[in-house]
């Protein structure tokens, strides 16, 4: 249903800054994805988030990112954008620890031969903070992250998409290469044992990478 925008309203209103970055979500994919898509797509972002973000402060903008993303993802999978480079994706429960620290790593090491996703089959609030700190003793800043839930358009876009601990979550499309790495989930570890995890990932990264886009 579409929000109503009617009289005046202040700058810093979610609504009034979700019609904004409707509009400009609309100029950016025009010709591409219809009007309609796009409000719905922003609007079901900006939903999904606020179940269960724990700070509500900064919502709109990161359902603008969010639904961007989400956009994208469905131009690409429609063919009306290129993919110039692999797409990977990458699933955990709640997108805010493996698939994380995998999405970093990879687009560290990859640059720019890869283009990288996450989400979790059951988002949670925020990133882990001893990921966050984990992945900061690496040089690599979580900061700007946030859990996101998955969508099918992602999975859509995907040429490589990879399971940790989501079990059947993921749907299954042909012409895809699905993997599953069998990581301790970080929630249950101590400094030490996030870390193990952290370097772990790398390592599966390097291998995905010598494969992909060599």
């Amino acid at each position: 249903m579409r929000p109503a925008f009617e009289g005046q309203l202040p700058l810093n209103d979610p609504d009034n800054v979700l019609r904004r970055s409707a509009e400009r979500l609309a100029a950016q994919y025009a010709g591409l994805v219809s009007e309609e898509t796009i409000e719905r797509t922003l609007f079901e972002s900006y939903a999904s988030l606020a179940r269960t973000a724990k700070v509500s402060t900064h919502l709109p903008s990161l359902a603008y990112r969010f639904a961007h993303d989400r956009l994208a993802a469905l131009a690409q999978a429609k063919g009306v954008i290129p993919k110039p480079v692999p797409e990977v994706l990458f699933v955990c429960v709640q997108n805010s620890g493996r698939s994380q620290m995998a999405a970093a790593w990879l687009r560290e090491l990859g640059k720019d031969r890869v283009h990288v996703r996450s989400a979790g089959s059951e988002p949670g609030g925020a990133i882990l903070a001893s990921v966050v700190e984990a992945m900061a003793e690496v040089d690599l800043d979580l900061g700007e992250d946030f859990p996101k839930p998955l969508t099918d358009d992602v999975v859509r876009a995907a040429d490589v998409v990879i399971t940790m601990g989501c079990g059947d979550a993921c749907p299954i499309y042909p012409g895809k290469r699905y993997l599953d790495w069998r990581l301790t989930d970080p929630a249950e570890l101590d400094a030490g044992g996030v870390r193990r995890v952290r370097d772990e990932i790398r390592a599966h990264v390097e291998e995905l990478l010598r494969e992909i886009a060599p």
